[in-house]
Formats: structure tokens, sequence, C-alpha cells
């Protein structure tokens, strides 16, 4: 019996630091997926402009904007519904007084079926979100697509495992990763690109469903309230399969169209066949609600 097919596919390129100039540059690639039968496609974190979080800068949150008439967000609604297909689309979110780092999840009719909030805010060199994001306060989801139920976070959520379990308990079939992720301005030596890559396999492998993730690459450069602070994004965005294999992945100089096909259907039967789910013991597990191992609420 046929299984049910689903294309994915991540993109890959460098950001100007200019609005229309990197939405059409994501449009462009969202139609070259589309021309190779994408049916969910994943641009990559915060892709309006440069990762504006290397400095805190009051100026810099003149670059949120409420999620409602968003003006990226229709453009990518009219541009999903057109080619029908789905597009999460990373933004930075106005919300009253309260700011998000957030993405809208559009359905292949081009409708919104609504935000995800970024849950693990960084605060280090050169990534410096605690200034301009609000911890995430939607949960983590799965939302129900034309082609799939997906589960999508942000960023530095993927190095979080209870992130990735708490989507595929909720039924999401696939997970999908926005980034921005390079240097360490305070250590040239320090490369964490093997180790982002392989953290997330580990998702796609314990969960067994395939992981999606699309970075930028690029040398950004912003001034701070200390001189300019430099980060090189080290693309290599990736597909990984169920078993956490990679099936296909980007390198770090160059703009990518990442595409593989996965079955669904047989992804679940094994899924469900190897227990992982079935033999899950919740009851032992209230540690993860203290943040000392010793002191549940």
């Amino acid at each position: 019996m046929a299984g049910r097919k689903v294309v994915v596919s991540a993109l890959q390129f460098a950001c100007a630091d200019d609005v229309a100039t990197n939405v059409a540059t994501a449009e462009r690639l969202v139609r070259s997926a589309h021309e190779k039968g994408a049916n969910i496609i994943l641009i990559q974190e915060l892709f309006e402009g440069y990762y504006f979080c290397q400095a805190q800068r009051e100026d810099f949150f003149q670059r949120s904007k409420p999620h409602k008439d968003h003006p990226t967000i229709s453009r990518m609604q009219e541009l999903a519904k057109e080619l029908g297909v789905v597009i999460p689309v990373s933004f930075f979110e106005e919300a009253n007084n309260a700011h998000y780092n957030s993405i809208a999840i559009i359905d292949a009719d081009g409708t919104d079926l609504g935000l995800y909030r970024k849950s693990h805010i960084p605060d280090g060199p050169g990534y410096q979100e605690k200034f301009y994001f609000n911890p995430g306060d939607t949960g983590f989801k799965a939302f129900q697509t034309k082609f799939a139920k997906i589960g999508v976070a942000i960023c530095w959520d993927q190095w979080f495992p209870e992130a990735a379990r708490a989507m595929v308990l909720q039924g999401a079939e696939i997970l999908l990763y926005p980034t921005a992720i390079g240097s360490e301005p305070q250590d040239d030596g320090l490369d964490s690109r093997d180790h982002w890559k392989r953290v997330m396999q580990g998702h796609a492998g314990a969960n067994l469903v395939p992981l999606v993730a699309s970075n930028r690459f690029g040398k950004e450069i912003i001034a701070t309230e200390h001189g300019k602070s430099e980060i090189i994004f080290y693309g290599n965005s990736f597909i990984a399969g169920p078993h956490g294999e990679i099936v296909v992945t980007a390198g770090d100089k160059e703009e990518a169209v990442l595409i593989a096909e996965f079955d669904l259907d047989k992804m679940k039967y094994k899924r469900h066949s190897w227990g992982l789910f079935r033999d899950r013991r919740p009851d032992l597990y209230k540690v993860l609600l203290t943040l000392d191992g010793v002191n549940p609420k």
C-alpha cells in the first residue's frame, strides 16, 4: 500500500541587512524548492536582516512588528497559496510591550495556523537575545498542515531534547529548526558546527522522525556599544532521516536548496514497532520539572 509521501526542503542563504533584499531572496529560493517538488519549505531564523543580537541596541527594537498584518508574513501567505506549499516564517514579534523570537506557520492554502514563540533564550557574547526577547509563552506545539503534522522550534531550542520530545508526543511527524549560528566572538577556536548537527541528529533518532535545520551563512558585522562584533555563520543546513542519519547537507559558503522525500506512514509504523513511545515512563520523569534535580514544584 502506498504511503503518505512528503518532500521537505531547507533553504540557506547569506543575509543582507535589508528586508526587501532578503525577502526577495527567500521567495526566489522557495520557488526553486517548489520546482524541485518540495511541499514543506523551511527558511532560516530571523531572515529579514542581519542577526542583530550581536549588540544590545535600543534602535534595533525598530525591527520588530506585530504578528497581525506583518508584511513579510502576508507576502509568504500569498506565496504559499500560489505554490501550494507550507512555509514557516521566522520574525521579530512585537506584542504590546513584549517582544518574541517567533515563527508563523503558513499552510499550503495561505492560512496562518498560528505562532510558536521561542522558549529558550540564549545570552552570551554575540548571541545576546535576552536583551530583545521575552521567553516564549506558547509552549511547544504540533501544527497540522496539509502535508504533515509538524513541530517547529527555533535555534537555541534545538539543544534541548525535551522540546523535540514534547512536539513528537503531540503528534509531530517532522521536526523543523530555523537557525542563526556561527562563530563565537569571544573564542576563535570554538567551532560548534559538528556538535550542533549531532545534537539534532540525536533528536531525529530518539524520536524516529525526520528533522530539517536551516541556517544562514556568511560574515555579519554589527556595531556594538564596545566596537564592532563579527560572526561568521557556518551554514551547514541539513535534513536528517528518522534514524538520525544525514540525508543531505549544505556547505558553509553557498546558497542551498536541500530536498528530501519521506514516507510518513512507513516511518509511523517503524516508530510504533520500536516501542520508544510505548515504553516511556512519565511517572518517573518528575525530576525533569526541576532545575536542580531535587525540588519538584
